[in-house]
């Protein structure tokens, strides 16, 4: 859903993308620094010391900020690769799994609650990378796409109300699982038809031919 802003906050990003660009640091780098940002916040968690919901939900911020800045220096120096790609979505699971495994060995919040977290935090990623595989485009698609997801644990978080957190996770990931669902079966079932419909035409035109 926040992708959907994207494009009305192009120019501040790009704004971004040209500052830290100038560093001379590849996205690849940048994504690696939010990769470790997103490690420390699951320490900081895990550990569960005093405000550490609120230190692990700060750094947590900082590295979503980082995700955001690897693709925009990507775009502004002309560095998209589909390697970075791979690298950054990679990462992006790696980040996401290991926030979860802090909570859960900080004891904020039920193991059960945490594995249904990842499970369809993981489930809502491998649609998208699914449909994605089969020509459907998913980017946008659902009410809980990766930031709000790391968003609503951040800030849920800081005010102190972690497993709560982690049930709005579950609920808005299992929404967006379905809705990516629905969003692939029919655009798949449109081209079927689309295609249906051009054999049959071919076919049309070819028996018109033959009895002429």
């Amino acid at each position: 859903m926040l992708n959907n802003l994207r494009s009305s906050l192009q120019p501040h990003l790009e704004k971004i993308g040209k500052t830290f660009a100038a560093t001379g640091i590849s996205p690849n780098g940048w994504s690696c620094i939010g990769l470790v940002f997103a490690f420390a916040s699951a320490f900081v968690y895990g550990w569960n010391i005093e405000f550490s919901l609120i230190i692990g939900g700060i750094i947590l911020l900082v590295a979503g900020f980082f995700d955001i800045v690897d693709g925009q220096v990507a775009r502004v120096s002309q560095k998209v690769t589909r390697t970075g790609g791979f690298l950054d979505s990679v990462f992006d699971k790696i980040a996401e799994v290991a926030i979860f495994l802090g909570i859960l060995v900080g004891g904020f919040a039920e193991p059960y609650l945490v594995f249904l977290a990842i499970t369809f935090s993981l489930l809502v990623s491998y649609t998208r990378s699914r449909a994605e595989s089969l020509g459907v485009k998913l980017q946008g698609i659902g009410i809980g796409e990766r930031a709000e997801r790391l968003l609503v644990i951040a800030i849920i978080g800081i005010i102190g109300f972690m497993e709560y957190a982690v049930i709005i996770v579950i609920i808005i990931a299992a929404i967006t699982f379905i809705q990516r669902i629905v969003v692939t079966a029919k655009a798949l079932k449109a081209v079927s038809y689309t295609h249906l419909r051009a054999h049959e035409t071919r076919h049309d035109l070819v028996c018109r031919l033959l009895l002429e």
